[in-house]
């Protein structure tokens, strides 16, 4: 259990000190996200990935602090922690990065994860060009991630459950059962919906790291795949320990 926390934390720590490495590298220009002459479009990978993952980390902070107020466990506890402060930082980065790119951090009439069906600088909005600042009109060719028509384009083989916005996610019915949970039955359903959680962000990570044009955030989404991944292990430990298991 030890040696599986301390890789976890390693990965943990990786992960932020690659986010502060993408920081400094988009403050000083050079291989950073990118410039106001030549930003990431509005339905870009690198665009859609910042807007997305930015809310998917936000439910997992709020997760985190629900279950910090709901056991006494140190190691969930710790666990919680490390993922709300982790997952906080890089949210801010990612929101930050669509400031300095002059993109704003909601779209209206983007579904939940289409950028993953972007290839070749081409989104799923129309085939429109991705690589500037096109912000105009552009039609939609995916609907929703609840089993509508989503225009034949990949979502990264990942499908979001009936009233979750995104793959991992969870609902608000889960949320509040987390919230009146105590002890040992709050530290089983926390890791369980975080273990869901980590998968789907995991995805998109991945699709992140193998789409997104700008280095630097393409860094810090291989730096979540493999910090996530150490946490995986981990709470499947920490399940083990407590007489349960992931869910599904």
């Amino acid at each position: 259990m030890s040696r599986t926390y301390w890789a976890a934390g390693t990965a943990v720590l990786l992960a932020l000190l690659t986010a502060v490495a993408a920081t400094v590298a988009a403050a000083s220009g050079g291989d950073g996200p990118g410039t106001a002459a030549r930003a990431p479009g509005l339905y870009s990978a690198d665009a859609g990935f910042a807007r997305d993952m930015a809310v998917h980390h936000q439910q997992a902070v709020e997760m985190s602090f629900v279950v910090r107020d709901r056991t006494q466990d140190e190691a969930v506890r710790g666990l919680a922690y490390d993922i709300a402060n982790t997952q906080a930082n890089q949210r801010g980065m990612l929101l930050g990065w669509l400031d300095l790119w002059g993109l704003p951090k909601v779209v209206a009439d983007e579904p939940p994860m289409s950028w993953m069906g972007t290839t070749e600088g081409h989104s799923a909005h129309g085939g429109h060009d991705t690589g500037g600042q096109d912000a105009g009109s552009h039609g939609t060719a995916g609907h929703d991630m609840s089993g509508h028509d989503t225009g034949g384009h990949d979502m990264g083989g990942a499908a979001a459950k009936p009233g979750a916005l995104m793959p991992g996610m969870a609902t608000k019915e889960e949320i509040a059962q987390l919230g009146a949970a105590q002890g040992r039955d709050a530290e089983v359903l926390y890791l369980q919906l975080m273990t869901d959680h980590h998968k789907g962000g995991v995805a998109m990570a991945r699709g992140c790291a193998a789409q997104c044009g700008t280095p630097a955030e393409r860094a810090l989404a291989q730096g979540m795949v493999e910090a996530q991944q150490a946490e995986l292990t981990l709470m499947a430990d920490m399940l083990r320990q407590r007489g349960a298991a992931p869910r599904g």
